[in-house]
């Protein structure tokens, strides 16, 4: 019975997020109370299903972001880069995807879209354009970086520590595919936005004499600001050397950079996405309710045994079913389930190579699928949001989901090819 609960509650939930009927952090915090009444499990256990190092990773930078952005650093840059592109919109979206993809295998890929984003608005705001097209090939871009190496992606990590496998298996592995896909991407954004980007040569002329040094407003913080990118760029590098988790990090970087903005800390505490964090937490309890019940672990066992025992079918069927529903579920705790049957075969003999890497592209590449695929898909539909350009659960799928779907295709002829 609780099963039918929690399948109803979420599809009730979703289809309120879809169809925004109300406010989609209402809507995920409504779907757990309602779980929470129901009794399908205790506040307790349902807490224990809110991933507290996603939400301390997205608390701690976004507070070190509010805090870096104070030195006119994302302008510095925003000019820096239109004038290397000659104030080409068309090449500045180019520069940014291949900025962020680059980045978000090597960092968190909401680290990375908060850097990222605020330079984008004073960029498109400079040149009198749309924001969002920029926006959302942005976060593709980092969804398919954080596909190519071991901490780009948190399933990567997950599959990492389960399979054994290392650093350089996922470079060999994932980053060949992610790169013809980074490609596949600029293809197609330039088919659906290249004839759209227009801006005026008097707005070229602007941005060209404007002068980049004129943007900082603090360079002392301007000077601290750099510094601690580079490292907390290291530090996350080597987290699991250090062996302290991604939140401890982002936290500590964000309560760090606040001490040199003593007057400006309230207002930067303020100015948190605090309705996105609530998001996400109501979010991970209404999944947990699935995952408690074993709906989710049904899903995944159903998954595997229509293929009959077949391993390319298996392989497609694991790629594609990862990639739909991490689209529409949170990509970690399906990948968790997923994760526990491949062993299980594994020890009876199969060979299950391929296996991890079609989870490990179906989960990460299926973050495009929709607005709630991704951590980052949200981050940046907050952000754009907040600066009056919205960005709808429709908006985001109707360019989302093709772009998802050539990126599986792709995978899909590529482990055809090498396994």
């Amino acid at each position: 019975m609780n099963a039918v609960i929690s399948v109803i509650i979420f599809i009730v939930i979703m289809s309120l997020i879809v169809l925004e009927r109300i406010h989609k952090t209402v809507a995920a915090l409504a779907g757990a109370a309602l779980l929470l009444l129901m009794k399908v499990f205790n506040f307790d256990t349902a807490i224990s299903y809110v991933d507290f190092n996603t939400i301390g990773v997205l608390l701690g930078m976004m507070i070190f972001v509010a805090v870096i952005k104070r030195s006119g650093m994302f302008e510095y840059i925003a000019i820096r880069s239109a004038k290397i592109a000659k104030g080409d919109p068309w090449r500045i979206m180019v520069i940014f995807m291949f900025m962020v993809a680059f980045l978000s295998a090597f960092l968190d890929n909401v680290t990375t879209v908060l850097l990222i984003a605020p330079m984008t608005i004073a960029i498109t705001r400079m040149l009198d354009i749309n924001p969002v097209p920029f926006l959302l090939t942005q976060v593709f871009a980092s969804n398919i970086g954080g596909t190519a190496t071991l901490i780009g992606d948190p399933p990567n990590i997950m599959i990492g520590s389960s399979a054994n496998l290392s650093f350089i298996d996922f470079i060999k592995n994932t980053a060949p595919v992610s790169i013809v896909i980074m490609l596949a991407l600029v293809i197609m954004m330039r088919l659906l936005y290249g004839k759209k980007l227009q801006t005026t040569q008097e707005d070229i002329d602007k941005i060209m004499l404007m002068r980049e040094n004129d943007a900082i407003t603090n360079i002392k913080l301007f000077r601290i600001s750099i510094i601690a990118i580079l490292l907390l760029v290291i530090v996350f590098i080597m987290h699991a050397t250090l062996k302290i988790d991604t939140a401890s990090i982002a936290i500590a970087f964000g309560v760090g950079m606040l001490f040199f903005t003593p007057d400006d800390a309230e207002q930067i505490i303020f100015d948190v996405e605090w309705s996105t964090l609530l998001f996400f937490i109501g979010l991970f309890v209404v999944v947990g309710g699935m995952v408690e019940t074993g709906v989710v672990e049904s899903i995944a066992q159903k998954l595997l045994e229509f293929t009959n025992g077949n391993p390319k079918l298996t392989m497609i069927i694991l790629l594609w079913g990862s990639a739909l529903f991490s689209s529409i579920l949170d990509n970690i705790p399906f990948v968790a389930t997923l994760i526990p049957m491949i062993t299980a075969m594994e020890a009876a003999g199969v060979n299950v190579t391929s296996f991890w890497w079609a989870i490990s592209l179906g989960a990460c590449l299926g973050g495009n699928g929709t607005l709630v695929g991704a951590s980052a898909n949200v981050i940046i539909a907050g952000v754009s949001n907040r600066y009056g350009h919205e960005i709808s659960f429709r908006d985001f799928t109707k360019v989302g989901f093709p772009v998802m779907v050539v990126s599986i295709m792709i995978s899909t002829a590529y482990l055809l090819l090498f396994y």
